[in-house]
């Protein structure tokens, strides 16, 4: 610790004081010493020891010895703990240097008979290396092939093989002192000293035999395998110290690899306890297996000193298992961080002795010693004598802790002595960096050395009374280990003593004569066995015939799914679809189109059928398709599957399924998963047990890992034992439990859960009777037991104990009032409650108690013993006595199976309770036995837990808390809320117990879905949306969340029938209901009332309601929970908001602490920061199953499953319904994956559309260019999605007589119709599509493909913005063929186009675009199926700001940026840039393919211009049917896009089309509207555009809305052709996000966030007024204000359809309430007729110079008509009034000046209304 400063302690001051206090510890008699540090710093004078204070003459010493032998018959072997550790060393090491003077020695004689020739061993074998060379010579792991030179054979090297760790490292440091050598010859092995080995090999020295002088070389094999010399051993520099504390000698070439493990386990010190070797117990069923037993590499903490050489080169040889010779070793040198190597005992060959006795025996000596020994130190090198008798008279084997100071020899019967090194091992802290220090929150000067923490560990030992330190010893066992103890101590009748203790009552009669007794005075008679008290008796006949009254308590069976579930299954979903999203590729949804699971869970027979129930209840086989409605519930046994012997070939049929159904995706449950987690290759090393390795072989096995369509979801309560440093769960696949507290939130959660953590804080609710309870009376009365019978383990004790005080309250209760006083009242009110309460009403319904007795042999014992008390008291009618053993079903007696099925009702004859839940009201003890609770649920009528017996075998965190897990439950509020008033039950609180038919406590329930069997209500089998709010349910609809971004609920998803809640309310059908145990569990203080039938939505009462008649229950308590006063204080909630001790325990048995430092978890930590701090520092020990999954050596990285995830919550918290709810919604998600969501509408104004005059054929496959071009265009607009635009004025149109529309409010966007469809293999998908096919097309996994494309700008003029445009160009490397790059510089010159001419069915011609803005996720820009795979150029054309996220998720796609200009403009804009580039191109194009003698006519002209919401392509044809007079069906099939492209592509004479496109589909399409197979009308959404035709018509820039209908129109006017096929049909997908989507406005500087929306009317103000300025484009505000405005504007023109608004050049919604004229001012353009029409309106947008006075002057407008003249500014505003003589026909106002609403630097737009004269 060093004394750098004033004040510091001085380290050898600090331990002479420890050396003191511990002396006199052991001294004294009594048990508390004088502390140390009160020595340190009260006492005066300091003496240092001197050496003559502590080393007596070694003759006294033996006297002393052979005295204290003969007098108690036990050796006293106290270590020597005050040796000065300066004392010199130099003897020793001058006895290891070889050119000392030679020491006399006399060698002894060979035995009789023995082989004495040199290069012989004396058993006659040849050890020469050249006899030797060319055999195959086997040795143990860690020994090597060494040569030893004999002085009498100079010439030759004899053979040797050595144990590597005594021979040192290549700098000739770090060899063991000692020995251990086996011989080559004869194959005798474990030669603990090199005299001895010498002898043997007939070295015949005459000096002082030493290793260092006579093994010379290290023998080596050549690549031919000949044995020959090697290099020297290099001995120099063994003077030196050695201080390190794992000496493995690496040697080069060694020829026996070691097989050295880590010493994993053993640094923690957590399990160890008293070896034995595995020879010497032949009664042991497990191989000698105790607590660290060196058979299992678990722990391997303690060694025996038996010398099996079979353990030398095992499992850890650095601990010296066996253990080579201790040599002269003096304490440590100060500053040695850790103690010398030197931990093993020097042992002849000796066998142990056969042992009888039991595994454990407490280490107390039989007869109590009479004075207190001194103890006196052994000087080092000394000898002492391990007596042969000492095991028989002690009863328990020595453990000698190395620890400070040095060992003795030992001889003789060392068998019976156990050398541990288990003390020292907690010390070995890593060294640790300052950083990790901080962390630490510590300095390095507080860090005490080893030794000194090993003295204070130490004086802390030996202040231990004697029941600590048998709570020591039985805490080292393990779970197995102690239940093999106590079952051995019942088999060999060790517990006799006791057993005849307990025959006796308590006030001294023969216990079972008094029952006899008592049986013959009652007679035949029993007490009655309900509404009645314990003194009524009845007939055994009349008590059988006894019927309650019938209690249907309906939420037996109801199965629901709550809130928090739902949550909870929703992060599930969430979570896998993460994982599919992640581009890891290890999943891919799109793939499969069912889902099918498999439950796993723990050996529980009892487990198994509550899993089953689940299952039937929640009609989830049904609503999987996995079987048929009335099947499912026999069918319901092969989806659970218990871990037993039966597994491998249930789980190979599972595995058959997996591999044959590639479309499926599977679910493999594993339930409580932290459940006997252990691997299968130590199942090798099985304790017998025949579970173990079996969830590792299953959940590990290689099938599972690689099977592409299999999750798995590992559930657990406590999942500590899955989050270690080795987990293969990733930290990111973990679902975790809502935080609890959260739900106080939800204003309908009427219970909340009471958990462990609540238990904890209960106890500071100050009340007379708390929920957890430690029984100090029965404390006392175990200690006084302990004391009286050491022998036993203190389970048994309690559990004989626990017997009697049940018997005897039972008998208190009953006939002896006079042993009340001998029961602890903790035990008598239970009893009393327990048998009390049937009395006291018809029903007979009572509580249950649970007993939890882990050892079965105990339970059996218990039940046995509790069952003839219960039953000579005549009391075997009123509460039923059950064993839970996991193992078998439960046994219920026929009346009490009888009582059961009256209070359910309606059950069929054979029905038995197969669930503890179908327990619920039966008065019952349950001994629940079993090494762990697996996660059972309870009925709400468990009222007492009793865990007393849960002691010092309980320290880990997982052990201690599932038992206190077996209480958790929901409660209701008010419990929590306002526990002193609930809880205060220290009186007669039955009789308080309130009854209130108040109905606010029921509860409206948010249905999931309502029952499978109800189909005759709802028609389905009633699975609804995965967003799981009911249509008819109240529950706050902000509670729906979202699944993923990617899947919002769909709009249209399907909700509850209205009429399920009435229909099943009223049929008296029972709605189903679950939770691990969100429902049972509960009794409630409000009664049930059935609920009213009449009620919209069915208000469920929450289970637990207590029913009507059950006054006798009292409010809906948690139930008690009793605990020993080790659990208790371990869970007890200390004072200042720590949390409770069990949290930092060990975690788990099968973990180990990585560190003994390491920080405290505190008590805010929520479940996903436990989980981050036990996967830092814990590890998984050698016998877990996830002990093989180490990182990878050279990256560090860990490998976690990828398709696997754990949920964790508390327990009974509600898991089981959970994951049966994400089976549920993952399925129905693979269904909406699978499906998409189409518009489905059709086609408006098509009553007075135009019939198409000129006759087509109708097989015709494309349109004959004569015939076509004399068909008249249908201007009317009849695509869908334009419902609520003007119409276009036609002839037709004046006829119509409009009726009012009504006003659609502003804010409110039309809902339009859809329909779901499957996706086909030709659809278009987004990012969430993944699959086998595309994942080139589509690939984002490496970053690499990121820089792989380059950025080229693009220059070229346009005419109409009249400046140059710079585009830019990403291009992927992959896409680089579709252009032409300059030779030098890879400067961008063209995109390539092809030929009119040319043929080629694996490419289409026309490069695609698709515009594309908000949807870099769900845009369908992945055409790879919708193309069949082949060639073809696409082209995303996105905004400056958007191209990061688009070139993110698609960084195979070309990308066209658009201007940063063009951030906040519309679709206009986008296929304006489209056009010119396109145009510009093909000029490129044309001059560069003309140097190749190409006519410029010949290249091709066309473009497809699609939306990135096109799925799905039809074909239609017109099923002939003449012979029948209905009409003609209509036959429709999925085809590609490639299929579509190609075939408008081959179209005769196609240049002289300028559009061509297909119809909108829709599932009204009738054969009438595909009559004429092509129309010559508008075209949207998708469309072959001929650039060079439309050369001179331009889409207008700066449009947001129908850029598209203004287009056509144009086109037409110019007497261009456009063309639509009908017999091909678009889908379109309904994209939720991005696309058109409104601004939302708002204004520029924003006073206050609260603002009232902003109406469209005020998107516009005159000049210069103090108006709130908006920030929206001006265009944008401008198009909203006319949609809304045409009342204002238009007045005589709203439902005039014979007078329409006059629309030059432009066509803008003006409302539909308005038709519009569209009239070119082109010359030569092709226009409706006007004559005789008298217009209502004219507007002028924006008009260029072919818009004259002259033109205007031809219309005749209507008097009033109004005027609306849009201009870019105020000047060009009066300009164009001006220059179109508007002022001679047209009146205006100075406050008819309008702008839009934008700052003069968002260039508004100005406008003029006039009224005509």
């Amino acid at each position: 610790m060093g004394n750098s400063y004033a004040g510091q302690l001085k380290s050898a001051q600090f331990e002479e004081a420890l050396h003191n206090s511990i002396e006199a510890s052991l001294r004294c008699s009594s048990v508390v010493p004088r502390p140390i540090f009160s020595q340190l710093y009260l006492d005066p004078d300091q003496h240092p020891f001197s050496s003559a204070d502590v080393k007596p003459k070694v003759e006294d010493l033996d006297k002393d010895l052979v005295h204290r032998y003969t007098q108690n018959g036990s050796l006293d072997f106290s270590n020597n703990l005050t040796v000065n550790e300066m004392e010199d060393d130099e003897d020793d090491e001058e006895m290891s240097d070889s050119n000392s003077p030679p020491i006399p020695y006399s060698q002894k004689p060979a035995p009789e008979g023995s082989c004495t020739t040199d290069g012989f061993c004396q058993a006659g074998k040849d050890l020469r290396l050249v006899s030797l060379c060319m055999e195959q010579i086997d040795i143990p792991a860690g020994f090597l092939l060494v040569g030893a030179k004999s002085p009498n054979l100079p010439e030759h090297i004899l053979v040797c093989a050595v144990d590597k760790r005594f021979l040192p490292d290549d700098h000739g440091k770090n060899a063991l002192l000692g020995f251990s050598g086996n011989c080559i010859g004869c194959g005798e092995r474990g030669f603990r000293y090199f005299t001895e080995f010498s002898n043997h090999i007939n070295l015949k020295l005459t000096t002082q035999p030493k290793k260092q002088k006579h093994l010379k070389y290290y023998l080596v094999r050549s690549s031919q395998g000949v044995l020959s010399k090697g290099p020297l051993i290099c001995w120099k520099e063994c003077r030196s110290r050695q201080s390190s504390a794992t000496c493995h000698s690496m040697k080069p070439n060694s020829s026996g690899s070691s097989t050295v493990t880590p010493e994993n386990g053993t640094t923690n010190g957590y399990k160890s306890g008293f070896i034995q070797t595995d020879a010497a117990n032949g009664n042991s069923s497990h191989g000698g297996k105790s607590s660290a037993s060196s058979s299992t590499p678990a722990r391997p903490g303690n060694y025996s000193l038996s010398p099996r050489p079979s353990y030398a080169s095992g499992d850890q040889a650095t601990m010296f298992i066996s253990g080579p010779p201790k040599k002269r070793h003096r304490g440590w040198y100060p500053g040695s961080p850790v103690p010398q190597p030197g931990l093993v005992v020097p042992v002849p060959t000796v066998r142990p002795l056969s042992r009888t006795e039991s595994l454990l025996s407490a280490p107390v000596p039989q007869t109590p010693l009479t004075g207190i020994l001194q103890p006196r130190p052994i000087p080092a090198g000394e000898t002492v004598i391990v007596p042969e008798n000492l095991l028989s008279n002690s009863g328990v084997r020595p453990v000698i802790l190395i620890g400070y100071g040095t060992l003795p020899y030992f001889y003789g019967n060392v068998g019976d002595i156990v050398v541990s090194p288990l003390l020292v091992n907690c010390y070995k802290i890593p060294q640790l960096e300052n950083k990790d220090l901080e962390h630490l929150g510590l300095t390095g000067s507080q860090l005490l050395s080893v030794e000194n923490m090993i003295l204070l560990t130490i004086q802390y030992l030996v202040r231990l009374g004697q029941h600590q330190s048998r709570a020591l010893a039985e805490s080292m066992l393990t779970t197995s280990e102690f239940l093999k103890e106590i079952s051995y101590e019942l088999i060999t009748g060790k517990v006799s003593f006791l057993a005849s203790h307990f025959k006796t009552t308590s006030l001294g009669d023969d216990l079972d004569k008094l029952l006899d007794k008592m049986q013959q005075r009652r007679g035949e008679s029993v007490v009655t066995p309900f509404n009645g008290d314990l003194n009524e008796c009845v007939s055994a006949q009349e008590a059988a015939a006894m019927i309650p009254t019938q209690n249907l308590d309906l939420d037996n069976e109801t199965f629901q799914i709550y809130q928090p579930q739902l949550t909870v299954a929703r992060k599930l979903l969430s979570q896998v679809c993460a994982i599919a999203d992640s581009g890891s590729q290890s999943l891919d949804l799109g793939h499969f189109s069912k889902v099918d699971f498999i439950i796993i869970v723990p050996r529980s027979e009892v487990l198994v059928q509550q899993t089953l129930q689940r299952i039937r209840q929640s009609g989830v086989l049904v609503d999987l398709g996995l079987e048929e409605n009335g099947t499912a519930y026999q069918r319901a046994e092969k989806y659970v599957v218990r871990l037993d012997n039966e597994i491998q070939t249930k789980f190979e049929v599972f595995m058959r399924r997996v591999k044959q159904n590639p479309y499926t995706l599977f679910v493999l449950v594993h339930d409580n998963s932290h459940v006997e987690l252990t691997s299968v290759i130590s199942g090798s090393l099985s304790h017998g047990e025949p579970s173990h390795g079996l969830a590792d072989r299953v959940i590990n096995c290689r099938e599972v890992l690689e099977a592409f369509n299999l999750l798995v979801l590992q559930v657990s309560s406590f999942p500590y034992t899955l989050q270690t440093q080795q987990s293969r769960i990733s930290s990111s696949n973990e679902v975790h439990w809502i935080q609890l507290d959260s739900m106080e939130d939800m204003s309908c959660q009427e219970k909340l859960y009471f958990g462990l953590n609540e238990y904890s804080k209960s106890l500071q609710w100050g009340i007379t009777s708390p929920l957890l309870r430690c029984d100090e009376t029965f404390e006392k009365m175990v200690n006084t037991l302990l004391e009286r019978y050491p022998r036993l383990h203190s389970m048994v004790v309690r559990c004989y104990l626990l017997i009697q005080q049940y018997s005897e309250a039972l008998m208190a209760l009953t006939t002896m009032a006079s042993l009340r006083d001998h029961s602890t009242p903790e035990t008598l009110s239970i009893m009393d409650d327990l048998i009390s309460s049937p009395g006291k009403t018809r029903s007979g319904r009572g509580h249950m108690l649970i007993i939890r007795v882990p050892s079965v042999q105990l339970a059996m014992l218990a039940k046995e013993r509790l069952q003839e008390v219960r039953d000579k008291l005549g009391l075997q009618y009123r509460f039923e006595i059950i064993l839970g053993n996991p193992a078998s079903e439960l046994s219920v007696a026929t009346h009490f199976v009888a009582r059961l099925k009256t209070w359910r009702g309606n059950e069929p004859e054979e029905w038995t309770p197969r669930t503890y839940q179908d327990l619920e009201g039966l008065p019952c003890i349950v001994i629940l036995t079993g090494k762990d609770p697996l996660g059972e649920t309870f009925p709400r009528s468990l009222k007492y837990c009793d865990l007393r017996l849960i002691d010092s075998s309980y320290l880990t965190r997982t052990a201690l808390e599932q038992e206190v897990g077996l209480a958790c439950c929901y409660v209701s509020k008010e419990v929590i809320r306002g526990p002193a008033v609930a809880l205060d039950l220290s009186g007669k609180e039955q009789e308080r117990a309130t009854t209130s038919e108040n109905d606010a406590d029921e509860l409206l329930i948010d249905l999931e879905r309502p029952q499978s069997n109800s189909s005759a209500v709802t028609g389905t089998s009633g699975s609804i949306m995965e967003n799981g709010v009911s249509s008819s349910s109240t529950a706050d609809k902000s509670q729906k969340l979202s699944l993923t971004p990617g899947f919002q609920s769909p709009a249209n998803s399907v909700g509850l029938d209205e009429g399920v809640s009435a229909g099943t309310a009223g049929a008296g059908e029972t709605l189903k209901q679950e939770c691990d145990s969100l429902g049972p569990q509960l009794a409630s203080s409000s009664t049930s009332k059935p609920p009213p039938p009449s009620s919209g939505a069915r208000a469920l009462p929450w289970p637990g309601q207590a029913p009507r008649g059950c006054r006798g229950l009292h409010a809906a308590l948690p139930p008690v929970v009793i605990l020993s006063k080790a659990a208790y204080s371990l869970l007890g909630a200390p004072r200042g908001g720590k949390p409770p001790a069990s949290s930092s325990l060990l975690p788990h048995a099968d973990v180990a602490w990585v560190s003994a430092l390491r920080p405290l978890l505190h008590k805010d930590m929520s479940s996903e920061e436990q989980s981050l701090y036990y996967r830092q520092w814990t590890s998984a020990r050698q016998h877990h199953a996830d002990f093989s999954n180490q990182p990878d050596p050279a990256s560090g990285a860990r490998t976690c499953h990828p398709r696997r995830l754990l949920l964790t919550g508390p327990p009974q918290v509600g898991k089981t319904g959970s994951y049966l709810q994400f089976l549920r919604i993952l399925f129905r998600m693979l269904i909406r994956l699978l499906e998409v969501d189409v518009y489905d509408e059709g086609e408006i104004n098509t009553d007075h559309s135009e019939s198409s005059e000129v006759s087509q054929s109708e097989g015709e496959p494309w349109p004959d260019i004569e015939s076509f071009s004399k068909m008249p265009f249908d201007v009317s607009v009849h695509d869908p999605k334009y419902s609520l635009m003007s119409l276009v004025y036609t002839e037709k149109l004046a006829g119509v007589k409009q009726e009012a529309i009504k006003d659609s409010k502003a804010e409110e966007p039309r809902k339009r119709g859809t329909m779901s469809m499957m996706l086909t293999k030709y659809a278009a998908y987004n990012t969430f599509h993944h699959c086998e096919q595309c994942h080139q097309y589509m690939d984002f996994t490496s970053a690499a493909q990121m820089s792989d494309s380059t950025l080229h700008a693009f220059t070229f003029s346009s005419s109409m913005l009249g400046e140059e445009v710079q585009l830019y160009f990403i291009i992927p490397k992959s896409k680089e063929s579709h252009f032409v790059f300059s030779k030098q510089g890879k400067h961008l010159e063209s995109m390539r186009l092809p030929l009119v001419s040319d043929k080629n069915l694996n490419a289409v011609k026309s490069p695609i675009f698709t515009p594309s803005s908000g949807r870099h996720e769900h845009g369908l820009l992945n055409l790879f199926h919708a193309m069949e795979g082949i060639s073809h150029l696409h082209l995303l054309v996105v905004k400056e700001y958007e191209m990061p996220l688009y070139r993110k998720y698609w960084p195979n796609h070309i990308m066209l940026v658009l201007p940063g200009m063009f951030n906040n403009a519309g679709v206009g804009a986008a296929r304006f840039l489209i056009k010119e580039l396109s145009y510009h191109n093909l000029e490129l194009e044309r001059n560069r393919l003309e140097e190749l003698g190409v006519k410029r006519q010949c290249v091709w002209p066309f473009i497809v211009v699609m939306d990135d919401s096109c799925v799905l392509w039809n074909i239609h044809s017109v099923q002939d049917q003449s012979s029948q007079p209905m009409e003609a069906g209509v036959s429709s099939k999925n085809v590609s896009l490639k299929s579509v492209l190609q075939h408008i592509e081959a179209t005769p004479k196609i240049i002289h089309y300028a559009i061509l496109g297909i119809q909108k589909w829709s599932s009204k399409l009738t054969s009438q509207s595909l009559k004429a197979p092509f129309s010559r009308c508008h075209v949207h959404d998708f469309i072959l555009l001929n650039i060079d035709l439309t050369q001179n018509v331009q889409y207008d820039f700066n449009r947001y809305f129908c850029e598209d209908v203004d287009f056509n129109l144009r086109t037409n006017s110019s007497g261009l052709l456009i063309c639509r096929f009908n017999n091909f049909s678009l889908m379109k997908k309904h994209v939720q996000v991005g696309g058109q989507r409104d601004f939302i406005i708002k204004p520029k500087i924003m006073v206050s966030e609260s603002l009232a929306p902003i109406l469209p009317l005020q998107y516009v103000c005159a000049p210069d007024s103090e108006h709130t300025l908006l920030a929206a484009p001006a265009q944008f505000l401008l198009e909203k204000f006319l949609q809304h405005a045409s009342y204002k504007l238009f007045p005589k023109a709203i439902h005039n359809f014979k007078s329409p608004v006059l629309a030059i050049d432009c066509y803008l919604n003006i409302g539909p309430e308005v038709a519009i004229c569209y009239v070119s001012s082109r010359p030569h353009s092709s226009n409706v007729s006007c004559e005789g029409v008298f217009f209502s309106g004219l507007l002028l947008y924006l008009c260029d110079s072919f818009v004259g006075a002259d033109l205007l002057k031809k219309f005749n407008f209507l008097k009033g008509a109004t005027l609306c003249v849009i201009c870019q500014d105020r000047s060009s505003l009066r300009q164009t009034i001006v220059r179109l003589e508007l002022e001679d026909e047209w009146q205006f106002r100075l406050r008819d000046e309008f702008q839009t609403a934008n700052s003069s630097d968002d260039k508004p737009l100005y406008f003029l209304t006039g009224r005509h004269v």
